[in-house]
């Protein structure tokens, strides 16, 4: 530096130092800001992985049905109120009670999407069943299945201690489901990135793509069931194939000359045989339903009885819907825990898998499908809720656009410039529009209420599996 410039930069140098801690210090306070709020008394809770060790306690002690019946039935319920109360009494203390109600819209939305999508789907299973008749259900041979092989080869190779352990009913789809509302409630002790119901918001409207594909693939082709004798026993549909399986489908079935001649000519020419007539209930409005739910007249007068019975189905449907359960639950403790449970998670979902295979409840290409479907699916859903700080990087961009504001400032010695600039830097990071307490107070206790509710629902619905 010039020695007749330094009586000029001097002032300006030490102006500079003192502005810039002060731009240190604020900087710090706007950026650190969520930084702190991590900070809780819950902190240590979170890295001993108290959420994990709730999640294994609630498997283990299921697991106990097998084990003691007795101790099952005193320690479940204990658990389940247990976790109630901690989820209740964190509800006062939660701070980020604004957030969620931001997030409340997407929620009802994507629950509206995902039972319309379930809705479809037991159209659809109902549909793939009936509309072949009982007696193809009963006839029609498995296909075969080299991940089947594989596994009782290994039942001859290895330990029987392993596969015992790979045969063992650890985990269902009760499990994942609770697994993900655990990790929903986890917000409330600060365990996971809020809003909590963001995160069942992209849990349930992944899950809504994931059934409506897996519907609409299923229904595309027809497959035999990996249990030839399900349809029998659970289902009361005709025998006989329904009028559009008998024109198109019984006539080219199995005759090699006749499936050549409707490939040559491509238009039906077969001779239909004569079957019983089909029973037509009167639905009013919803008679369209006749034709795919194919009613009975054991089964009841009304439609919605027997989409109460469509269950999981009885031929294959591909892709597995328990698997895609157990993926996406996977995927969202990954993404929103991490930790070491997430990897037991991942655990659970390939024994699940396994299980699946053995057990013969889905051919192998259908848990495959649904691991890298599911996986792939969650990645493109990031938009409704991700783990990642958006309201910092908001901060930072704000930040840069006034980087050549606060520039001059600093030259100006302007403090109080300097401090309007950086305030405009914390507001980018922060949701506009407030809203007033008492809504707050009234949507929190709904929230809880719904949420739990919820809860006791869905359990309802997958207590036959």
């Amino acid at each position: 530096m010039p020695h007749d410039q330094s009586p000029i930069f001097l002032p300006l140098f030490l102006c500079e130092i003192r502005v810039g801690k002060l731009f240190d210090e604020e900087m710090g306070r706007v950026m650190g800001r969520n930084d702190k709020r991590a900070r809780s008394s819950w902190r240590l809770l979170r890295e001993n992985g108290g959420l994990g060790l709730a999640a294994i306690s609630y498997v283990s002690v299921d697991y106990l049905r097998y084990l003691s019946p007795s101790w099952h039935e005193r320690l479940q319920p204990a658990l389940w109120i247990a976790l109630s109360l901690a989820a209740v009494t964190r509800v006062p203390f939660y701070r980020n009670w604004t957030a969620e109600l931001r997030a409340a819209i997407p929620f009802l939305a994507s629950l509206i999407i995902m039972l319309s999508a379930l809705l479809f789907e037991a159209l659809s299973v109902r549909f793939s069943t009936a509309v072949l008749g009982l007696d193809w259900h009963v006839s029609a041979s498995p296909l075969p299945d080299t991940g089947q092989w594989l596994l009782l080869s290994l039942n001859e190779k290895l330990p029987q201690l392993v596969v015992d352990i790979l045969r063992a009913h650890i985990v269902g789809l009760h499990h994942f489901l609770m697994l993900f509302i655990m990790l929903g409630f986890s917000v409330l002790f600060n365990s996971i990135r809020a809003p909590g119901l963001g995160l069942a918001a992209r849990y349930m409207f992944t899950m809504a793509i994931g059934r409506l594909l897996r519907a609409i693939t299923f229904v595309s082709t027809i497959l035999p069931s990996v249990r030839p004798w399900c349809a029998s026993s659970r289902f009361s549909v005709p025998a006989h194939p329904h009028p559009w399986a008998q024109k198109y489908y019984v006539p080219y079935a199995s005759d090699p000359n006749t499936i050549r001649m409707l490939i040559q000519s491509d238009n039906h020419f077969a001779t239909v045989k004569d079957y019983p007539a089909e029973y037509r209930p009167d639905w009013g409005k919803m008679s369209f339903l006749i034709d795919i739910l194919r009613p009975n007249v054991a089964e009841g007068s009304t439609w919605y009885q027997l989409l109460k019975k469509a269950g999981g189905g009885c031929n294959d449907l591909m892709y597995s819907g328990h698997m895609l359960v157990a993926v996406l639950t996977a995927m969202a403790w990954m993404e929103a825990y991490g930790g070491w449970t997430s990897a037991l998670i991942w655990f659970l979902v390939l024994h699940s898998a396994q299980r699946e295979i053995r057990e013969r409840h889905h051919y192998s290409v259908d848990v495959v499908v649904a691991i890298y479907v599911g996986i792939l699916l969650w990645k493109m859903t990031g938009f409704i809720w991700s783990n990642k700080d958006t309201s910092k990087s908001k901060r930072l961009a704000r930040l840069d656009e006034l980087q050549g504001r606060l520039t001059q400032a600093v030259k100006d010695s302007d403090i109080d410039d300097i401090r309007e600039l950086l305030k405009e830097v914390e507001l980018a990071g922060q949701e506009r529009g407030g809203f007033p307490q008492w809504m707050i107070y009234v949507f929190a206790v709904i929230a809880t209420s719904f949420s739990l509710a919820t809860v006791l629902f869905a359990f309802t619905l997958t207590s036959d599996g």
